[in-house]
């Protein structure tokens, strides 16, 4: 997800000049490692030799056309299924409605691979054919729907709640409200939402795989690994970065418009509409059935092939978990230092060059983690960094913006009065640091940590592309089990990432019981 690049609510007073040079110097450096490999990529791909800077053939043409079809295809029904839901739970009242709210971020623990992969199993064992775009979208919607309905909840439940109160006293049911007021309203915050699930689509590779949709994150690695055309994969790593930066403008864009109409309180006002009789049982179904589908997927397909859990495959789970662990926790380490530090500049430095930059440095997530991979292969070759090395840098790069926004979103609730009390005292931001803000920041760095190293856990294209020979995760496992047809071999490495995954989702309650 990409944070916002709106100052901090309040201003501290200002540091000393050392500090603020010590801070700025911080925020280059990190900004610079963030944008290194993308900066290098650009400049393999337009200024070495060996062909046309236009010659992408008809493959890249096809993952070009591929990704777009995905992108518009996942974007229209997640922003359709994300904007009923986060209505009907943000103002209707029917049974279990609290419970179907927090339901909705369990699609966010099962990956799109993953999901692909049980349901090719499931498939072939009952004579029906997964393959093609139609059920790459629907998987992808599966997967990425929630961001909507996490943003379109938030701006029906607050943003318009005074115009709806109007049109009730007016006589207007729920879905005039809904089409007439609520959805002009809500649209900046949809079109957020389908802006960062779009960002998810171009970055997948596992699923678009397995399903035989040709996708430009797909293409990057063939053009790259078997085909020995580096050229063409950072040419097509730019039509990646097109798509990418579009989406990203527009996520920004449409985040600062949707936050005009925030007016004021209204966290714990009961819903609007209470809905009985075949409504409620609608609103049950169009509520429920996303997050049951997601998790009965890969469920069915456990329950199905339980068989194939055997004494051995337990016993690769051990190094395929120490791995992924090391991994996580490492990259997690790196990450959460870099988003504090980027946090930290961002309230004491006010100006707007280290805010862009500050910015700049978190765009990570968005971009695609094969084409993050090859940017940091065409750095780090000619240096001879080891390979860990770059997946750890790659990790930190792409995950920087996770950790970074709930710190944000921490520093902003913290009164400027509590930094200017510790400068007062003599206390220099490192001081503030240590003696204010970590104490204070305990919780949103707890959910920042388990949210990347969750996200790094389930991370397949930059793993699959920087690990080094022989250092398989449960990721890479998983997709390497479903790519040979071996799927029921995957089931344990599955339900081992479904775990951390629900664990994630399970961290993120108590942020959606305060909207």
């Amino acid at each position: 997800m990409t944070q916002s690049a709106q100052p901090a609510t309040g201003t501290t007073a200002p540091p000393p000049t050392a500090s603020r040079t010590g801070l700025a110097v911080v925020v280059v450096v990190i900004s610079l490692l963030a944008l290194l490999p993308l900066l290098n990529l650009f400049r393999a791909a337009l200024f070495s030799g060996g062909g046309s800077a236009l010659a992408l053939g008809f493959d890249g043409s096809e993952q070009i056309r591929g990704t777009l079809l995905l992108v518009l295809g996942e974007g229209i029904a997640g922003a359709v299924l994300g904007t009923a839901i986060g209505w009907l739970t943000a103002m209707c009242h029917f049974p279990g409605r609290r419970w179907l709210r927090i339901a909705q971020l369990l699609p966010m623990a099962v990956p799109a691979y993953l999901s692909a992969a049980s349901l090719i199993d499931w498939g072939s064992h009952h004579g029906l054919r997964i393959h093609g775009i139609g059920w790459t979208i629907a998987l992808m919607t599966l997967a990425n729907y929630s961001y909507v309905v996490l943003l379109s909840t938030e701006s029906f439940g607050i943003s318009g709640r005074r115009l709806l109160e109007a049109s009730r006293s007016l006589g207007v049911g729920p879905w005039r409200s809904f089409f007439r007021v609520a959805v002009p309203i809500a649209l900046p915050a949809v079109g957020a939402g389908v802006a960062l699930s779009a960002m998810e689509v171009v970055n997948e590779l596992g699923a678009v795989r397995l399903l035989g949709v040709p996708s430009l994150s797909a293409g990057i690695l063939d053009r790259w690994q078997i085909d020995g055309d580096p050229k063409g994969a950072a040419l097509l790593s730019l039509a990646a970065l097109t798509i990418v930066a579009v989406l990203v403008a527009a996520e920004r864009r449409l985040r600062q418009r949707s936050r005009r109409w925030s007016l004021a309180g209204s966290r714990h006002q009961q819903p609007l509409w209470a809905l009985q009789g075949w409504r409620a049982w609608l609103a049950l179904l169009v509520c429920g059935l996303p997050p049951l589908a997601a998790l009965l997927i890969p469920g069915l397909w456990v329950l199905e092939g339980w068989q194939n859990l055997s004494v051995g495959a337990f016993r690769e789970l051990m190094p395929l978990a120490a791995r992924s662990l090391g991994l996580a926790l490492a990259a997690t380490g790196i990450t959460l230092v870099a988003a504090l530090l980027l946090a930290v500049v961002r309230r004491w430095c006010p100006g707007p060059a280290l805010q862009q930059l500050s910015f700049v440095a978190g765009l990570g997530y968005a971009v695609p983690g094969s084409v993050l991979a090859l940017g940091l292969i065409v750095l780090g070759g000619p240096l001879a960094l080891g390979p860990l090395l770059l997946l750890l840098w790659g990790y930190g790069d792409r995950f920087l913006a996770v950790g970074k926004q709930g710190l944000d979103a921490a520093f902003e609730r913290l009164p400027p009065s509590v930094d200017e009390a510790a400068v007062s005292l003599g206390q220099s931001w490192q001081g503030v640091l240590r003696r204010v803000h970590l104490p204070l920041l305990r919780g949103p760095l707890l959910v920042g940590a388990l949210l990347v190293f969750v996200d790094v856990v389930k991370e397949l294209p930059l793993t699959l592309s920087l690990r080094p020979f022989d250092f398989d995760t449960l990721a890479v496992r998983v997709f390497q089990y479903a790519s040979d047809e071996r799927v029921g071999a995957a089931m344990a490495p599955s339900l081992l990432i479904m775990l951390f995954g629900l664990i994630a989702a399970a961290a993120l309650i108590p942020s959606l019981e305060r909207r």
